[in-house]
């Protein structure tokens, strides 16, 4: 009768090109690379639970005052028009675009909005040596899945781009949410920096008793 396969626990497997090794944890301050194509694998990092739950708080507060605070004002020819992040992205909320508009919306804000908030709702159990919250697992795994779509630092250089087209036509003014979204983006790219997912899915894999 067929043996049902263990799982491996002194195994890792590259998430980009399917390498396995065996597992060897480093120290804090170094990492594991994967050597065929120089994925980070493991990055341990003291206190990296602390440093991402407050960039992620940090997030949550800029994705919310970016999305409603003026993103940019123009003016041309007497006219004058001041527009936020929400505005633009449901520019289209009437008629056969509003599909494009809500994927829009969708993409810039709600989608890396939902990413930090189940990542805090996975990572703060964690961080406070409890037992992981309920459905934690595939809560992260929803979040990783998110990653790609969270396309917050598309729409930056597509407003960079923008910008200078217009600014031959019109007299353009950049409101505070251009500078949340700016700061926003970088905090963005840090936090999943930061991020050692395989601490993340050994903390879930073998949870602390409470």
């Amino acid at each position: 009768m067929p043996t049902r396969a263990q799982p491996r626990d002194d195994l890792i497997v590259c998430p980009h090109c399917d390498a396995v090794y065996t597992l060897a944890r480093p120290g804090h301050g170094e990492r594991a690379v994967c050597h065929r194509c120089d994925t980070v694998l493991i990055m341990p990092r003291r206190k990296a639970g602390l440093q991402i739950i407050a960039l992620s708080v940090a997030i949550v507060i800029l994705i919310t005052a970016a999305a409603i605070f003026p993103f940019l004002s123009i003016s041309v020819a007497g006219a004058h028009n001041s527009v936020s992040v929400l505005d633009a992205a449901l520019a289209f909320s009437d008629g056969p675009l509003v599909i494009l508009s809500l994927a829009t919306a969708a993409l810039i804000i709600f989608v890396p909005l939902a990413r930090v908030l189940l990542s805090l709702y996975v990572l703060v159990p964690i961080v406070m040596d409890k037992p992981p919250a309920p459905g934690a697992a595939p809560a992260f795994r929803m979040a990783e899945a998110l990653r790609p779509w969270s396309m917050a630092e598309i729409f930056a250089i597509g407003c960079a781009v923008a910008l200078v087209k217009i600014s031959s036509l019109a007299d353009v003014s950049l409101g505070p949410a251009f500078w949340l979204f700016a700061i926003l983006v970088v905090l963005v790219v840090v936090q999943d920096n930061f991020l050692c997912r395989w601490s993340v899915w050994n903390a879930l894999s073998n949870p602390k008793k409470s």
